[in-house]
């Protein structure tokens, strides 16, 4: 198998959450309605807006990796929601199948061997496809951990 085979795979185990990472679907899993928009004492952010936080992140990466025109959000305001809850279960479902198709069209960018790993975007100031799929990879692990840490707060 050659070595460029071998990095497209390994990275698309990490950003499915496959080995030492934390897949998405079991990350958000049931986790109950009425919590969606719940913050513990101490944790800096609801279900709502990690969900979105990672839907808008993850979009931007993706973008900016195919898309030389495209312009990020403002940050920090940009990347995350206004509100601390779903104004329901629709958006929170639109959200989550919006994160997955995401997900689904980055990982067809790192199986096409025609884009370079290596190469940097001429858009950006040194950036690469290689690059975007790892600060991709460990922000998802990031947020889906706090995600978790979360769930299991709010169910004690």
């Amino acid at each position: 198998m050659s070595q460029d085979k071998t990095l497209r795979e390994q990275l698309l185990a990490a950003l499915s959450g496959d080995q030492s990472h934390l897949d998405f679907d079991s990350a958000i899993r049931d986790f109950p309605i009425e919590l969606r928009g719940t913050k513990p004492a101490g944790a800096p952010h609801t279900a709502w807006q990690l969900l979105e936080h990672m839907r808008i992140a993850q979009h931007d990466i993706l973008e900016f990796s195919r898309n030389p025109k495209y312009k990020s959000p403002k940050w920090p305001e940009g990347y995350w929601p206004s509100t601390d809850s779903p104004s329901g279960t629709q958006v929170w479902t639109a959200s989550i199948e919006s994160f997955k198709k995401d997900a689904a069209e980055f990982a067809a960018l790192i199986k096409d061997p025609a884009q370079d790993l290596f190469r940097p975007f001429p858009h950006g100031d040194g950036q690469t496809l290689l690059r975007e799929a790892l600060v991709l990879a460990a922000h998802n692990s990031y947020h889906l951990g706090q995600f978790v840490f979360l769930k299991k707060a709010l169910l004690k």
